[in-house]
């Protein structure tokens, strides 16, 4: 792939969001045109229920747009013995529905089991075992299906905060999902973990982030949903994220895989034809389009 080739969607960008009561969720059919009509070449599949069940059904409307999927977001519990088995079932349907969709990335979350993710939890030396013995299970089921797992530290589960995503590089070899937003969020610096970590990058979500109000929320003034409802993350450029310096870092240490435009948003209705989200995608598809060619400079 070239560089313009490797920027994908995702629906959370049109606000479709697996959490209950997250918002008005734009049809599949519309998104896809969207995204098709921007030049993307990819999307992430979105919540369970976004695109049809039937994985052939699937296909044919990815197809039918020529939009192939990237990978898709997994949240599942594996820090508990008690949920294991309903997790890697889940992991298990959700695997053989991505490679359906030629998808190359399973991307995990740490489910903490509560709906939503205003909760924080800490784990206990043994829900860590639990953790990583529970993703060594999830890449051989990945595998299987021609899938790399890689850990979506994620604000609201068991992975979230700077000493989560310290413990979790250092307790096991699963890749990275190298997300700048909720990085953020967490009270994390998106460059420092592009540093330290770009060899086990294999997915990144570039998203923007109003670092005020990020810091409210990492502070816990602030809830998870309110923050989106208020504008946290912005169109790439926007924000405080120091987007360039991530992508260079990424770029420098051989990385060749997807930058994924998401900027997670709540509508309260269906927009007129032509305006709405995709204005923001747009503008996010410009940035990173000048970024990986070298027209935008490096913040300091």
């Amino acid at each position: 792939m070239d560089r313009e080739t490797r920027i994908a969607g995702a629906p959370i960008s049109w606000g479709v969001n697996e959490v209950p009561g997250w918002g008005h969720q734009m049809g599949a059919k519309r998104v896809l045109e969207e995204a098709a009509l921007l030049g993307l070449p990819a999307i992430e599949s979105g919540p369970e229920g976004f695109l049809p069940e039937d994985a052939a059904d699937a296909s044919r409307l990815l197809n039918e747009h020529g939009l192939p999927l990237v990978g898709g977001f997994v949240p599942v519990v594996l820090h508990r013995a008690d949920a294991r088995e309903e997790g890697l079932a889940s992991v298990e349907r959700q695997a053989g529905f991505l490679a359906a969709g030629a998808a190359g990335v399973l991307i995990l979350a740490a489910a903490t089991g509560v709906e939503g993710y205003e909760e924080n939890v800490e784990l206990d030396d043994g829900e860590w075992e639990e953790l990583f013995e529970g993703l060594s299970l999830v890449e051989e089921i990945g595998a299987r299906h021609g899938l790399t797992t890689a850990v979506h530290p994620h604000f609201g589960t068991a992975i979230e905060r700077p000493h989560h995503v310290r413990r979790f590089l250092e307790g096991c070899e699963t890749s990275l999902c190298l997300d700048t937003g909720h990085l953020m969020i967490g009270g994390d610096d998106p460059v420092e973990v592009a540093r330290l970590a770009a060899g086990r990058v294999r997915i990144a979500h570039l998203k923007d982030v109003d670092r005020l109000l990020a810091d409210l929320v990492a502070a816990g003034k602030v809830g998870f949903e309110e923050a989106v409802r208020q504008g946290v993350f912005k169109p790439l450029g926007d924000g405080d994220v120091n987007t360039e310096r991530v992508i260079g870092l990424l770029e420098k240490s051989g990385y060749a895989g997807w930058y994924v435009l998401e900027q997670d948003i709540m509508l309260t209705g269906e927009p007129e034809e032509g305006e709405g989200p995709i204005d923001d995608v747009r503008k996010s598809l410009n940035f990173v389009r000048r970024v990986l060619d070298g027209e935008e400079g490096e913040r300091a």
